[in-house]
């Protein structure tokens, strides 16, 4: 598998792929609605990625960025096997990744100078975006346009674009730095194990999922497989406590509404997660919320 995570031209998404998935995505592209793939590694190093776009009939056009935008190269190439095995390369990290490969300047500007933001103002925002990053669940485009909104008063934003983007980046690369130092195995690893678990055994289950349990509650059927038997979610307001220190409270239920289905499925959940190696506290009563304790919440960012 690559640590790398792919977006197509119709918004689909591909995380940690297998060389032959990614090579299918790069023969695929080229009609309507889909001429375009990128690839950035995980977890994202903003500015940094490889991508390639093709139309049926004609060549690839492949391009890599390496930070700054004096940095984004192109080459064209004739075959989607060639496209495939550099972008591999480079996601293995090979020394040599591009070798034979003629690149040339893709001719981008520079980036325009960005005003510093004001002292008050950056120390709120740097708080802000720190929560967003260890709870982990957030891209340098989502945390950007928080950033950005965080602070209106008046319709008036504090910073721009650019500024919340560049506090974001900087603060994103620390977060990258200190997770690169995490070795071993953490619980929101484990509840990710979990979840995947659950939601592949007939149990739609879902982390960081909307922004309250009314929320959740009302859009969790329609998330799901159709012939999903029950789910398990917690949401946003829940991931932030976690991050700041406390357990996770998660929601489940069965989708026929009957008491029975809901207990069967707390037990499946709170089975599946004691499994992982979390402890799970739960008194087996239906109306009320699996509870995860004693957590050390470290989220990896992907990106």
């Amino acid at each position: 598998m690559l640590d790398i995570k792919a977006e197509t031209e119709n918004r689909q998404t591909h995380t940690r792929i297998s060389t032959q998935a990614l090579s299918d995505l790069v023969h695929r592209i080229g009609g309507e609605g889909d001429h375009f793939l990128v690839v950035q590694r995980v977890p994202d190093r903003p500015g940094c990625y490889v991508q390639t776009w093709h139309e049926h009939g004609g060549d690839y056009q492949l391009e890599y960025r390496d930070g700054v935008p004096e940095r984004h190269f192109r080459v064209a190439a004739d075959s989607p096997e060639r496209v495939a095995e550099v972008m591999t390369r480079w996601a293995r990290r090979e020394p040599e990744w591009d070798a034979g490969v003629v690149w040339e300047s893709a001719g981008m500007p520079a980036g325009e100078p960005v005003p510093a933001i004001p002292a008050e103002i950056e120390e709120q925002l740097t708080e802000r975006v720190r929560l967003a990053l260890r709870c982990g669940y957030g891209t340098v485009k989502s945390l950007t346009e928080l950033a950005e909104d965080y602070l209106v008063e008046g319709g008036v934003h504090p910073v721009t674009t650019a500024q919340a983007r560049r506090l974001v980046e900087r603060l994103w690369l620390e977060r990258v730095d200190q997770q690169e130092q995490w070795t071993d195995v953490t619980d929101a690893d484990r509840l990710e194990q979990a979840f995947a678990r659950l939601d592949g055994s007939g149990i739609t289950a879902r982390e960081h999922f909307t922004c309250c349990r009314s929320c959740g509650l009302s859009e969790i059927h329609a998330d799901g497989e159709k012939d999903a038997r029950g789910f398990v979610f917690f949401h946003t307001q829940i991931t932030e406590a976690a991050a700041g220190g406390h357990g996770l409270s998660l929601y489940y239920g069965g989708f026929d509404e009957s008491e029975a289905t809901t207990v069967a499925i707390g037990r499946e959940v709170a089975a599946a997660l004691g499994a992982a190696g979390l402890t799970v506290k739960w008194d087996g009563s239906p109306d009320q919320a699996i509870e995860v304790t004693d957590l050390d919440w470290r989220k990896r960012l992907v990106g």
